[in-house]
């Protein structure tokens, strides 16, 4: 018998890649912190000793679940301001809050309320862009997740930086300190079409083009953006983005709720990557993306929730429902954006996005067990059909039971390893407290 760390046996496996959609009784062995196998239980059981093994009699086993697009320390300002359009939310609410209260402490506790709340809901893997990437890489490595931290480029002045080429000399500081890491990488993340002009945004698609770096950008948000640009510029962002050279296969664009078909066609044409985040886009009523046309396009589209000031969770199961619902409503096809779809979209499609599909993504042999397992046995999945059905329509992130990072087990029969519940609770009370006296004199005047 192979001696290995961990065996996980489980009701049903769902690799996402491969020939097999379900297969059912199956165990997944874990050494290393990498799958080594996927076989079913009874010859994984005379093949492996394990010095953990784990029975899920009634669970999906899935890879873990990729968050393609965040703001984490944003967790702080979960429903500070709510039931308005993106940009008095941005002007009135965020921004002011920001300026005042923005510091490594500030993105320290809200990453790690971000990652303990992801981790609870199966997430593995996130894309980040938000203030103090520095500081996000380091609670990223304490806590053992998976991150993409953006490097993030904005034309104003912030406590991070002073101008764009701060930004950009911050962020290349930050890729340099962490290149190579095994959980970590970095991506460039100039903000938006609005906040970022044309000079950073040259120099990020030579640096981008140059080192073969992602570039993470919220685009066509919202119509106002659009027609804004248009008023302003005489174009389209995205054909302001595409004359700069900037929509290449390494681009991955944010939202894209106001597209053409030629759009559509271009995007596919350049080999861009589309990151929907459904939930932000309904609450701040911004549009639906529309996720069937692109897919059949040859688009990659993979699945996010932006951050918690705007959805206001990350729960990318309650996020996998909604993208699936609202695509069929899009498309005007019950048959569009399946739930098979959106699991791909929140796992491997998103490693795709991120160029790290070789690592993470599925259930394969050789890649790193990052891995989520849901209890279908509440009374709420119950009868079970189909386990990918039962995931994706009516399964919840309170029956996420373990998570697993490079075979770490960050939560265990929904019990954090890494992080400390009490502790986490203390910190976001603080900030409450803090916060909610600033946005009421923000109110007030």
């Amino acid at each position: 018998m192979r001696k290995i760390d961990t065996l996980i046996h489980a009701r049903w496996v769902v690799p996402v890649d491969g020939p097999a959609r379900v297969l059912e009784n199956h165990a997944v062995a874990v050494h290393h912190g990498t799958i080594e196998a996927v076989l079913p239980c009874a010859e994984a059981r005379a093949m492996f000793e394990a010095d953990e093994v784990i029975e899920l009699d009634s669970h999906a086993l899935l890879p873990g679940l990729i968050n393609t697009h965040t703001h984490a320390a944003m967790n702080l300002m979960r429903g500070i301001a709510n039931d308005m359009p993106l940009m008095p939310w941005l002007t009135e609410h965020i921004w002011p809050i920001e300026g005042e209260f923005m510091s490594p402490e500030f993105v320290a506790d809200g990453t790690d309320l971000a990652m303990a709340e992801m981790l609870r809901c199966g997430t593995t893997c996130f894309n980040d862009m938000y203030f103090f990437p520095d500081v996000v890489a380091e609670r990223v490595e304490a806590v053992g997740m998976r991150a993409t931290v953006g490097m993030i480029v904005i034309d104003f002045p912030t406590v991070w930086a002073a101008n764009a080429d701060e930004y950009l000399e911050k962020g290349l500081a930050l890729r340099d300190a962490w290149r190579g890491h095994e959980r970590i990488s970095t991506v460039f993340a100039p903000h938006a079409p609005y906040t970022v002009s044309d000079e950073p945004l040259e120099k990020i698609r030579t640096y981008a083009d140059e080192m073969d770096l992602r570039v993470h950008m919220h685009v066509h948000e919202t119509a106002f953006e659009v027609n804004d640009a248009q008023q302003k510029t005489g174009k389209r962002p995205l054909a302001r983005l595409k004359d700069m050279g900037l929509l290449t296969p390494n681009f991955l664009a944010v939202h894209m709720t106001q597209l053409t078909d030629d759009e559509i066609a271009t995007c596919a044409t350049h080999g861009v990557h589309v990151l929907h985040s459904p939930e932000s886009n309904l609450k701040l009523a911004s549009g639906l993306c529309p996720v069937q046309k692109l897919i059949d396009a040859g688009i990659n589209v993979a699945l996010g929730t932006d951050g918690a000031a705007s959805n206001n969770d990350l729960d990318m199961i309650g996020e996998m429902r909604t993208a699936a619902f609202i695509g069929k409503i899009a498309a005007d096809d019950a048959a569009a954006v399946s739930a098979d779809t959106v699991l791909r979209m929140a796992t491997l499609n998103g490693a795709e996005a991120l160029g790290i599909a070789d690592h993470t993504g599925s259930i394969t042999p050789g890649k790193a067990a990052d891995l989520c397992a849901i209890d279908l046995d509440a009374i709420e999945t119950r009868p079970t059909f189909d386990p990918v059905a039962a995931v994706v329509y009516n399964a919840s992130r309170e029956q996420v039971t373990d998570t697993w990072v490079a075979g770490q087990r960050l939560l265990a029969d929904r019990r954090l390893t890494t992080l400390d519940e009490a502790d986490l609770r203390e910190r976001a009370a603080g900030w409450q407290q803090k916060l909610a006296a600033q946005d009421k004199n923000e109110d007030s005047q």
